[in-house]
């Protein structure tokens, strides 16, 4: 397979350089076409017009000169030097001719004037230095130069043609332009509201005007988004009824649990079973929940970390370091961003232990880089099989490792790459080579780097 480099698959794989080129691309071969065409077929009768003018003035002056007073001949030449361009000298042996730059009716223009004014005629480029377009005549046997202005005989020059197709082709190309942009304007409306709607934004009503065919599917995504906005406030709707249906007969059981006459194992074991419900329903609840981007603030990435690290640590057998720059800002939900940082560290806590450790080792830092805060939350536990990396954001996935233990739906990753993209962000999963997880959030920042200063957090 032939890579193409990516400027070049950039400029290929867009809309609207594609149709930007292929127009281009079409006047430009029109464009040479319609040139060569042209400079074929106007070439004979330019040539007939030329030499017939030619012709004719040979003829005029001729009689001229034969019909007027020899006291006057002088007169007459000056005349016409002066008022037509036209020079009339004696042909002399010892004239200093040159020949005429070639061009391409050149040899057309002389046989159809040799035709005519006999095939002795001679032409000449300069004759004793007098440039122009020379041609030699006759009167009483006696032979003569008439000199014209090259203008007159000259055809255009390559250079002209190339100026005349240039200016022509800028002309179309900046009407390329417009028509490329006229097409894809309504595409790139599209896609930027297909964007929104990814990152769980409401985007504005897409115009419904133009062609039928934009019209159309203006009109039929505007009515997607109006029906997913009511799909959405439906599943609002249904969550709070579910989350009341179903957490008050739990209420109702925990407290009938609490008054029965239970054994102690009994009464835990119910217990237990009830509360993992409720938090499974929890789950489900933060997993359905829908973002309001509205509600987003200023939050503080970097307190908010430590924060979470040092109310983590203060569970034994957890040993958290930070190393986090001073005041990384970024645009979101606090109680959402705090959630996805404590449920990576509960989850790293349960599966990212060593297996010669009776601690578990975490590593949490926040960086920016260029536009973007980084967090990483790292472990020294097994890690994941390569192969299972894809599923651990699946939702209602749980690896071999966390089967035999009661303890969620499998939603808890899940969650935490919905509330990260929700915040325009992206979660990416991987191996450390040294053993262990590592997880990496990056969200875009609310404000240029600050200074990075590092702070570290020690608990047990």
């Amino acid at each position: 397979m032939v890579s193409v480099p990516k400027r070049l698959f950039w400029l290929s794989s867009g809309l609207f350089w594609r149709t930007f080129f292929l127009l281009t691309f079409l006047i430009a071969a029109s464009l040479a076409i319609w040139v060569f065409g042209i400079r074929m077929v106007e070439r004979t009768p330019r040539a007939n017009q030329i030499a017939a003018q030619i012709v004719s003035i040979v003829t005029v002056t001729r009689a001229a000169i034969t019909n007027s007073a020899p006291e006057l001949r002088r007169e007459l030449l000056i005349d016409l030097a002066n008022s037509e361009g036209i020079k009339i000298f004696p042909l002399e042996d010892s004239d200093n001719v040159e020949e005429a730059p070639d061009n391409a009716i050149k040899p057309q223009i002389e046989s159809n004037i040799r035709a005519i004014l006999g095939p002795e005629t001679r032409f000449a480029g300069k004759v004793n230095d007098h440039e122009g377009f020379w041609i030699s005549f006759d009167i009483e046997g006696d032979l003569y130069w008439l000199g014209l202005e090259r203008e007159r005989v000259d055809h255009p020059s390559g250079i002209q043609w190339l100026g005349w197709a240039s200016a022509t082709l800028t002309i179309s190309m900046l009407g390329a332009v417009f028509i490329s942009r006229l097409i894809n304007q309504p595409l790139a409306r599209l896609t930027a509201a297909t964007h929104a709607i990814a990152k769980g934004k409401i985007p504005e009503p897409l115009p419904e005007r133009g062609p039928e065919e934009i019209r159309e599917a203006n009109r039929s995504f505007n009515q997607m988004v109006a029906d997913l906005n009511q799909v959405e406030s439906d599943r609002a709707l249904v969550l709070a009824g579910i989350s009341h249906d179903l957490r008050t007969p739990l209420a109702r059981m925990q407290l009938e649990v609490e008054m029965a006459h239970l054994s102690d194992d009994a009464r835990q074991g119910m217990q237990s079973d009830l509360n993992q419900m409720d938090a499974i329903i929890g789950q489900f609840l933060d997993y359905a929940k829908p973002t309001d981007n509205a509600s987003f603030m200023p939050v503080d990435l970097t307190a908010l970390l430590l924060d979470c690290a040092q109310a983590a640590g203060r569970v034994p057998g957890l040993h958290i370091q930070t190393q986090c720059a001073d005041g990384v800002v970024v645009m979101g939900n606090p109680v959402d961003l705090k959630r996805v940082f404590n449920n990576l560290i509960e989850n790293a806590r349960r599966y990212g232990k060593a297996a010669d450790s009776d601690v578990t080792e975490l590593e949490i830092s926040c960086r920016i880089n260029g536009d973007k805060a980084i967090v990483k939350i790292s472990d020294h536990g097994p890690g994941v099989p390569t192969a299972e990396i894809g599923r651990l954001l699946r939702p209602f996935t749980r690896l071999d490792t966390a089967r035999g233990q009661a303890n969620g739906a499998g939603l808890g990753l899940a969650i935490v790459d919905r509330v990260v993209r929700r915040h325009d962000g992206k979660m990416r999963v991987r191996n450390r080579s040294s053993g262990g997880l590592v997880i990496e959030i990056g969200i875009p920042t609310a404000q240029p780097p600050g200074r990075f200063d590092k702070k570290r957090v020690s608990a047990e």
